[in-house]
């Protein structure tokens, strides 16, 4: 049997300050995502940070709470979900789909136990990050690593870095973007809003932005956009550092400034809808925009668990799997096999 473990950033049990405070000190804790020295890091996390931000972020998370939990959760559940109707209706009980989270639950080393139980020989690690960062895949990487270290027998693996520039991505990205405006009209720009990262570490060698950008210059000539009719930004600073630039909250300022009436935002970094998309641009995003003399800001939800991008999905992942593909198809393949060995043909010197 082969396993897929799909894997999101995280997010906290519920919409509280203690939960969020539980959240926040597991993800910022971890070197991969602050590459601050532990012990300079240490006292600021476990003394401003932990005391302030917290209750902050939970007011934020319920702005968007869903009746079944947090966003980011129930559209990744509903992914994997979606995922494994289209597995087990093609092939029944070869392969298995499940969900973890890099912080908080559920967590990967007990979904990757789950897969081994299963009796899963084969393990696909699916990063639910379209571009690659070492804050982001290379710490799932670490966390899969981790787990796998305290067995004996381990499964083949596969790690998925990055889809940033697939065509099936690229087109699910501009078919939501073109179904949206077929129903509400085009808007004045297109805003590609991309999670921020502190400079220094592409300055270091991380490959994000450049990834970012691919995305970007593949999307904008797919939509067969002009170069006044779209802007890419950077989300979600955090701290004193610079960040990538140009951020996306002094942009939108500037647009609403500059007479721009109305914008759409599009948030391509993200596989599903989370605190990032929904409340910091949906949310405020939109009231930055409006209060600086802009008229209409709409936002395009994340290709979530959409129909369409599911099946696109699915067709991606497979790409990964060669070894896989031939254990799904073991049985139409073995019957063309040949009874015993061709003779050996000898060749004349």
């Amino acid at each position: 049997m082969i396993g897929i473990l799909l894997v999101n950033l995280g997010t906290p049990e519920a919409p509280t300050t203690p939960a969020v405070r539980r959240y926040l000190r597991e993800f910022l804790s971890d070197p991969r995502v602050v590459e601050i020295p532990r012990f300079v890091w240490w006292p600021i996390l476990n003394g401003p940070i932990l005391l302030t931000r917290p209750a902050r972020s939970a007011r934020a998370y319920r702005r968007i709470w869903l009746d079944k939990g947090s966003p980011l959760l129930v559209y990744s559940q509903n992914l994997a979900s979606g995922l494994q109707r289209q597995y087990e209706a093609e092939r029944p009980g070869k392969v298995q789909v499940r969900l973890a989270m890099r912080y908080g639950q559920p967590a990967v080393a007990a979904e990757l136990r789950a897969l081994r139980d299963a009796g899963c020989e084969k393990i696909l690690v699916v990063p639910l990050y379209p571009q690659y960062s070492a804050t982001t895949t290379a710490s799932i990487f670490d966390a899969v690593s981790a787990e796998l270290r305290g067995w004996r027998n381990l499964p083949e693996l596969v790690f998925v870095r990055d889809w940033h520039k697939h065509p099936r991505y690229i087109a699910a990205l501009a078919r939501s973007v073109q179904t949206h405006w077929q129903q509400n009209g085009r808007p004045d720009r297109l805003l590609l809003s991309f999670h921020g990262l502190p400079a220094r570490n592409v300055a270091l060698g991380d490959p994000y932005r450049g990834e970012c950008e691919k995305t970007t210059e593949l999307l904008v000539a797919a939509l067969g956009l002009q170069k006044d009719e779209w802007v890419q930004t950077f989300q979600s600073r955090f701290g004193p550092a610079r960040w990538l630039e140009p951020y996306t909250s002094v942009i939108l300022k500037a647009l609403g400034e500059k007479g721009i009436e109305r914008i759409d935002c599009l948030c391509p970094g993200f596989a599903t809808d989370c605190l990032e998309t929904l409340e910091e641009m949906a949310i405020g995003g939109k009231e930055t925009f409006l209060h600086a003399g802009g008229k209409q800001m709409h936002y395009i939800a994340c290709l979530n668990d959409d129909a369409e991008w599911v099946a696109d999905f699915r067709a991606i992942l497979d790409e990964h799997l060669p070894t896989a593909q031939g254990l799904l198809h073991h049985s139409a393949a073995t019957a063309t096999l040949p009874s015993e060995d061709p003779p050996i043909k000898e060749v004349a010197p």
